[in-house]
């Protein structure tokens, strides 16, 4: 981690022993939670874990910048769009905001006092503002958030597409730069 926790070139809290977390959590380092699915349907020509991969570049972006540990990605998430597609994992609205209100008030209980939430889903936020609300409310710890649709709107008067959101100029630019390796571009077509 750079800087707050001795000199590993990782800031992945599953990268570091317990008591080096510990330490880190005690020095008040922040610790991001990446949300993103390892497995959901992105058009004909992404993998299915572009969520994975965005939240994981992001997480890592934001490491080289700043001194903060990076939990372990959540992998699931409310996508109810997308549940009928093969592979694509979903959870209930209910289960997913549990689930990470648990995760979130473990970080808690094991000394974190500064968390924020790096959120690569759009049907997710509902979930995340409510597991978010619940903390400050019962725990009185403000945990930040950053939702994909917010990000990066600067580079908007950059796509030639009119309308997108899901697998398309944006994402698939993204993936082309993080992981070209494993975009169809052979398969990608107007859907």
């Amino acid at each position: 981690m750079t800087g707050a926790v001795g000199s590993k070139p990782s800031s992945f809290i599953e990268d570091f022993t317990w008591l080096e977390v510990a330490a880190a959590f005690k020095a008040g380092v922040p610790v991001i939670v990446p949300i993103g699915a390892a497995s959901k349907e992105h058009g004909h020509h992404l993998p299915m874990k572009t969520d994975w991969l965005l939240a994981r570049a992001l997480a890592e972006g934001i490491a080289a910048r700043l001194p903060v540990l990076i939990a372990p990605l959540v992998p699931f998430g409310y996508y109810p769009v997308f549940q009928s597609y093969p592979g694509s994992q979903h959870l209930s609205a209910d289960t997913f905001q549990r689930l990470l209100t648990e995760l979130l008030e473990r970080l808690i209980d094991q000394g974190a006092r500064r968390l924020a939430i790096l959120n690569t889903g759009v049907s997710t936020e509902g979930p995340v503002g409510l597991a978010s609300r619940g903390i400050l409310e019962r725990r009185g710890i403000r945990v930040g958030i950053a939702d994909i649709r917010r990000l990066g709107r600067a580079a908007d008067h950059l796509l030639e597409q009119k309308i997108g959101s899901h697998a398309d100029e944006r994402e698939t630019s993204i993936l082309l730069t993080i992981a070209p390796q494993l975009v169809r571009m052979d398969l990608a077509k107007r859907d």
